[in-house]
């Protein structure tokens, strides 16, 4: 993330995270270190995977001093193996000690988010199907979770519902039907919007087509009707496979031939990275 972004978007949301650490006091580091002190502490890595999240990790340190050094001997989207040594920050002792916990807890989870992608992607890679995230992300963490997912080579779907118009079952349900719910959606967002409609059943697909949507969404179909589906829709719109797609099912989707695949496991089921600051000592 560049600095822009991270002031704009990102510093509100680091600060909620470090007052939710440190409601007044951090009594146990002003017990032990009771006045500036300046020292340094060893980033490191405990299992293989890929690193996301590096400027939010810096952040957190230099929110609380700005005077605190951080230097990395990797990027962000880097795969990264058990023990290596990822960088250093440098500062004073009181904020090392005080930032750890929410430092870490943002980088686990971004490079949590990055390895299970690069997982995924890996098995898309030779097709022209790209491997989308969803909105079921973390309340109030999105941006940095859409980021990981961009480190671990995914795509985003809309940010947001101010985004995209995507209209799904019970917005077809208010609406009346496909139809009706597409020429809606028509007639109110700009022109520049695309429009995705959800579908679950071949009789769908073909309303949808009719409708003349730009993306239309293949929901929980087996993969022999999505490919049913892909062949009848013959380049019309645009085609998006989705329903509990993770890393152990993922690969009978690869031939279907679709355009995207999108998975809410990226950031609703990823494991953090498992990482840890050690070896602090004065300078």
């Amino acid at each position: 993330m560049n600095d822009i972004t991270m002031k704009l978007n990102a510093d509100d949301l680091i600060l909620m995270a470090l007052k939710e650490d440190i409601t007044s006091e951090d009594i146990s580091t002003n017990a032990v270190m009771p006045e500036k002190k300046k020292g340094t502490v060893e980033l490191l890595c405990k299992q293989d995977g890929v690193i996301a999240g590096l400027d939010v990790f810096a952040r957190v340190f230099t929110l609380l001093d700005d005077e605190t050094e951080t230097e990395f001997f990797v990027k962000d989207g880097d795969s990264v193996k058990k023990g290596q040594l990822l960088g250093h920050v440098t500062g004073d002792i009181r904020v090392l000690l005080s930032g750890e916990r929410t430092a870490l807890n943002f980088l686990q989870r971004m490079s949590g988010i990055a390895t299970y992608t690069r997982q995924i992607a890996d098995m898309l890679e030779g097709s022209h199907t790209k491997l989308l995230d969803t909105r079921k992300t973390t309340p109030n963490m999105r941006i940095f979770e859409k980021y990981a997912v961009r480190m671990g080579g995914g795509y985003n779907h809309r940010y947001n519902l101010s985004d995209g118009v995507l209209l799904k079952d019970n917005h077809i349900g208010a609406a009346g039907s496909i139809t009706k719910a597409v020429a809606m959606a028509k007639a109110y967002a700009p022109f520049v919007r695309k429009i995705e409609i959800e579908t679950e059943n071949l009789a769908q697909v073909q309303e949808a087509v009719e409708a003349g949507v730009d993306i239309i969404m293949l929901d929980n179909m087996t993969p022999e009707m999505m490919k049913e589906a892909v062949a009848l829709i013959g380049g019309r719109a645009q085609t998006e496979c989705s329903g509990n797609v993770t890393k152990e099912n993922v690969e009978r989707l690869v031939a279907l031939g679709v355009d995207y695949i999108s998975s809410g496991a990226l950031t609703h089921s990823a494991p953090i990275l498992d990482l840890s600051l050690k070896n602090l000592h004065a300078v």
